[in-house]
């Protein structure tokens, strides 16, 4: 009876050496020179292995916080963390950059890591599947993206990553527009005209070029009308025979594409 009973201790009793030997292995790993830990953490990177490659990483930068290694390891942090797919963190390690390092000549690549974090965030893979319309949905993270890649822009025009930055914005801009004029539109049919022309407005203000400036100047003309403003209705319909005479409005004989289609 005893031996019966002393069998499924010893094999927990083993189990239990060989998780605490792994665990003790795994801290080895960790232990070494800022060289060692940035050398492994950026080999692990290079191999695709993110997830050991932040392991790394962050122990460099609590250990060796002050060191050249730790620096460039902040930066490669955060790219370790976008392509986990964590971006949370990915955001909170550029924003923690950006704060210490202000005149630092990579705070270019924080701003540009901080707007992919963002850009990705929708829309998700289920969205796409089902070709879900996300018109209606406050474009929280788009907006905080843009301004990213905006600031990026503004302050580093010469950056290695304007040019991606520039064509992230065209996309998130047309993202911004689209919920705009969804707005404008959701006033308009209740009945909310000032509120649709204000919509309008800041939409041809801030957002000039997006494939909705035509529909944004449709709804400020026909909400003029219904608050009797007939010559202020008339000038936009001008505008509109001007710059869109000729035009097939996307839903006639062609099929309106998705906005989020970027890739």
């Amino acid at each position: 009876m005893l031996s019966n009973f002393r069998t499924p201790l010893m094999v927990l009793a083993t189990a239990l050496l060989l998780a605490f030997g792994g665990c003790s292995n795994k801290s080895k790993e960790i232990i070494g020179s800022a060289d060692k830990l940035y050398d492994s953490a950026k080999k692990a990177s290079d191999n695709g292995n993110y997830r050991d490659s932040i392991s790394y990483y962050e122990a460099l930068e609590a250990r060796f916080p002050f060191s050249n290694q730790a620096k460039q390891g902040q930066l490669d942090l955060m790219y370790a963390y976008y392509r986990n797919a964590e971006p949370e963190s990915a955001i909170d390690q550029a924003d923690q950059f950006i704060r210490e390092n202000p005149a630092h000549p990579r705070v270019d690549y924080a701003y540009y890591i901080k707007g992919l974090a963002q850009f990705e965030r929708n829309p998700n893979f289920l969205e796409r599947w089902f070709n879900a319309d996300l018109t209606q949905r406050p474009p929280i993270d788009a907006r905080k993206s843009f301004q990213a890649f905006q600031t990026l822009l503004q302050r580093f025009p010469n950056s290695q990553y304007a040019a991606d930055s520039r064509q992230r914005m065209i996309f998130l801009r047309n993202r911004l527009a689209a919920y705009e004029v969804y707005v404008a539109d959701y006033y308009l049919k209740r009945g909310a005209y000032v509120g649709a022309i204000n919509r309008c407005k800041f939409t041809i203000e801030n957002y000039d070029g997006a494939p909705q400036m035509r529909r944004a100047l449709q709804i400020m003309s026909q909400s003029y009308e219904k608050l009797g403003m007939t010559d202020l209705a008339t000038q936009t319909d001008k505008v509109i025979r001007e710059n869109y005479a000729g035009l097939v409005q996307p839903d006639e004989g062609q099929k309106k594409e998705s906005w989020w289609k970027f890739w």
